[in-house]
């Protein structure tokens, strides 16, 4: 009796033993299947720039591979026509002025001149915070300019935002030294040459994802090769390209191009291609455009709230979840809309406390169209000192609000309103600010409010 007694209990044992397992490997195949993330934000790229999107300037068939793997959207926005305040509306998911972001930052002077803050404050939402505090490996690699540099020698470190790892430019508070060799943005003694530094952060990426193979992983790329100065690989015998002129930008967009390939083509020998998700974008318009050719169909360039500046190629894959080869011209898309929706979509649950000001927006991406049910907010120029450019006719006023199919600009006096039809009109050359008044008046109270609502430094 004792025995079968024996038996049953063994085997009770034995069946509770084998559903543990089961639950478990349940739970590590679940959290393997987490999607990875990176986030492409290329430096300075116009739309005009990017075959996909109708750019002729040279060949780019790497991104095009990428756009045709995936999903177009030809309305997203960047958080600000300039680096620093777009990629604080990225990591944060907020409006860059909620923390004193208005341009780019630079020497403590010019960011008080600016009425800016030196860098982010660790105190700031941050997107690899959330992802690392859901289990996934971290990784920036490329330009940072939200902090450090110049004279800002007190900007908090990378781990601070929630990265592991990092590899960064001058612009950051930890500036690898293959890429700073002297102390500024780049020099001919760096290790990693200039031509080079879109493959190094590329290499950085694929060795990091590779190392974490059984970790989901987070990693911001974002290179800076495409932002003036332009500087090809020498060919041997030739004349060194002026670092502004357009036959330096096409080879630098060309080799560009090429490790965007080298991204995707290594994701897919790693066996991490398939569930990746890769976003690409720009954090702001061209400058210089080569006669308005960088902006493609739209009015102005980087500094410009116009939408040179601020709408920006998308492209967004993930196979099986995002069906390939599809456009999406109707749905809008904001910068800060990217931290709710990439969460969502890696299953991650955000805090209560904090709130975005974006929409989770995984639903578009995934497949199905929508308009944005939120207005949209830009600043550019907090007062006359530090906003001078660009020069008419792509300077804008200082305000703008995108609601539905209108858009509206204004200085912050509420002087100089300018306001379009963004559908019908996206080149935003006819101004009906005198032809629909009640709009007008309607979309600068929303703006001006809005702008009120922003905090100020020493208020």
């Amino acid at each position: 009796m004792k025995g079968i007694i024996l038996c049953k209990f063994s085997a009770v044992i034995w069946l509770l033993f084998i559903c543990f397992q089961v639950s478990g490997q349940g739970r590590a195949g679940r959290a393997k299947a987490r999607p990875n993330v990176i986030i492409i934000l290329t430096d300075d790229m116009g739309v005009g720039d990017v075959g996909a999107f109708g750019g002729r300037l040279v060949p780019t068939p790497n991104i095009d591979r990428l756009a045709a793997s995936g999903l177009k959207l030809t309305q997203y926005y960047s958080g600000a026509p300039i680096c620093s305040p777009s990629r604080a509306s990225i990591l944060t998911g907020m409006q860059p002025g909620k923390w004193n972001f208005a341009t780019y930052l630079d020497k403590k002077s010019h960011n008080r001149d600016a009425e800016q803050i030196d860098f982010l404050t660790p105190e700031a939402p941050s997107m690899g915070r959330f992802f690392k505090n859901a289990g996934y490996a971290t990784g920036h690699f490329g330009k940072w300019h939200m902090g450090g540099g110049r004279d800002v020698t007190d900007a908090p470190k990378f781990d601070q935002y929630g990265f592991d790892e990092h590899a960064s430019t001058y612009e950051s508070p930890e500036p690898d030294p293959a890429l700073t060799a002297t102390n500024w943005i780049w020099s001919d003694k760096d290790s990693v040459k200039r031509w080079d530094r879109t493959a190094y952060f590329v290499d950085k990426t694929l060795d990091f994802m590779g190392r974490h193979k059984d970790q989901p992983c987070f990693v911001n790329l974002w290179p800076d090769e495409v932002h003036t100065p332009w500087v090809p690989k020498p060919e041997a015998g030739e004349t060194p390209l002026k670092p502004q002129e357009e036959a330096a930008f096409k080879r630098v967009l060309i080799e560009y191009d090429i490790q965007i390939g080298r991204l995707i083509d290594g994701l897919k020998e790693r066996g991490l291609f398939d569930n990746t998700i890769i976003i690409f974008t720009s954090d702001n318009g061209a400058l210089p455009t080569f006669g308005g050719s960088r902006s493609g169909k739209f009015r102005g360039s980087k500094l410009s709230l116009y939408e040179g500046g601020i709408r920006m190629p998308f492209i967004v894959t993930w196979p099986g979840h995002i069906t390939a080869g599809q456009t999406d011209e109707r749905s809008e898309l904001h910068a800060t809309d990217l931290l709710p929706t990439l969460t969502k979509l890696a299953g991650i649950s955000l805090p209560a406390t904090y709130k975005s000001d974006g929409l989770d927006r995984s639903a578009v991406l995934l497949g199905k169209s929508s308009l944005r049910k939120k207005e949209m907010y830009w600043e550019y120029g907090r007062n006359t000192i530090a906003y001078a450019y660009p020069k008419p006719p792509h300077k804008s006023p200082q305000l703008a609000i995108r609601s539905g199919e209108w858009k509206l600009l204004m200085n912050n006096d509420g002087s100089n309103a300018e306001l379009y039809n963004i559908l019908k009109d996206p080149a935003e050359t006819q101004n009906l600010a005198a032809d629909q008044v009640r709009k007008k008046e309607e979309l600068s109270q929303k703006l001006l409010t809005w702008w009120k609502s922003l905090p100020r430094l020493g208020a």
